[in-house]
């Protein structure tokens, strides 16, 4: 990366960017909707408001949140939870029926969690499993459950019976690539993995969109490009093209649906659901203005020209030199060591210096010295 915040693509070359699984891209296809269509979800053709209904969603994301937390479960397979959770309610109604009584956004998402774990094989013991669900449930993360009682019994039977519910409305399609991972792969191809900045306010960004439904409008993939750039656009990092194309375009992405779900995201920070109010309407989107002097998608962008002779930044490339790192303004510590190196190397060279002008002094005394002998 450059000093002026580009990333350099005159360093080594880069292997051939991956490409997108077709078959999971195919099957991910029959998940995605407008948004047209997520106003006419199953439980508010039923009855139930908007806002009702986008509040029940944000619950139960954050019950599967909440349990997977105490649970210690990697991000992964909350995020599997999620989409679990956001794809059941587009073929399922929250709302009672005649004869039939609905899942509970709290069970449904208990469920949901159950099967993520076994879909990215990072299984609990289902005692665990339901300890963490009663206690998030009666937000008491301190609750002893005995295992023989009611409470322990009705959340493991329950979450066992809706599982094949579970699967048959999912279609048993449980093969999912998420964002995570892909944006991950994306870092190390643009070797920006080590920056920490750009780094965290990309993997945020994908965290925070599980809490929405952005993973029923867009595909994974495209929440991951738009990821990498609202972090790019945020840290004012560049990034190169490769063989003029640019870098959304090299991973199969739209510059729309990139910034589509870039604003989608921007809306929900700048105008958060309310209780009550699952509104989403917000202001002008950080990432795209009218007052651009150019398209904003192109600021993140490292055109070929540019990267000519533009200046190499090891560390903030993530390479292993520590004093390259410490001189592209890496972490504190680093810039310490490296002023303390340069104090020492100061203080070494002022000593030999000192050295140096008393041996001359005394070389003058012993030359004066021999003059007024050989005068005498």
């Amino acid at each position: 990366m450059a000093q002026d915040g580009r990333v350099s693509s005159t360093h080594a070359p880069r292997q051939r960017a991956k490409s997108p699984n077709r078959v999971l891209a195919e099957a991910e296809e029959q998940w995605i909707f407008d948004e047209d269509e997520l106003t006419h979800t199953p439980s508010i053709q039923d009855g139930m408001p908007i806002e009702k209904e986008k509040e029940l969603r944000a619950k139960g994301i954050n019950f599967i949140r909440q349990v997977g937390i105490m649970l210690k479960l990697p991000e992964l397979t909350l995020s599997t939870g999620a989409i679990f959770f956001n794809r059941y309610l587009m073929r399922s109604s929250l709302v009672d029926k005649p004869g039939t009584k609905a899942l509970h956004h709290y069970t449904l998402g208990a469920t949901c969690l159950f099967l993520a774990t076994k879909v990215e094989e990072s299984c609990r013991k289902m005692k665990d499993i339901v300890i963490a669900c009663c206690r998030v449930a009666q937000k008491n993360p301190n609750l002893i459950i005995d295992e023989q009682s009611k409470d322990f019994w009705k959340w493991r039977d329950t979450i066992l019976l809706n599982e094949d519910v579970l699967l048959e409305t999912l279609c048993f399609d449980l093969t999912i690539e998420a964002p995570h991972k892909q944006l991950f792969e994306m870092l190390k191809y643009y070797r920006i993995e080590h920056n920490k900045q750009v780094r965290n306010a990309a993997w945020a960004f994908v965290t925070d969109s599980n809490m929405t439904q952005l993973c029923l409008l867009c595909s994974s993939r495209t929440i991951a490009v738009a990821a990498l750039y609202a972090g790019a656009r945020f840290y004012d990092i560049q990034i190169p093209d490769t063989q003029g194309q640019p870098w959304w375009t090299e991973q199969g992405v739209r510059s729309k649906d990139m910034v589509k779900a870039a604003n989608y995201m921007c809306q929900n920070y700048e105008a958060p659901p309310q209780k009550g109010d699952g509104s989403v309407a917000g202001g002008q989107s950080i990432y795209a203005g009218p007052d651009d002097p150019e398209t904003p998608w192109e600021k993140t962008r490292l055109r070929n020209e540019q990267a000519i002779g533009s200046p190499l930044v090891a560390g903030q490339l993530g390479l292993e030199d520590d004093r390259a790192r410490s001189a592209s303004g890496g972490s504190p510590g680093s810039k310490r060591r490296l002023s303390s190196a340069k104090g020492q190397a100061n203080g070494r060279s002022a000593e030999a210096n000192g050295k140096a002008v008393k041996e001359a002094h005394v070389q003058e005394k012993e030359d004066a010295s021999e003059e007024g002998e050989v005068e005498e």
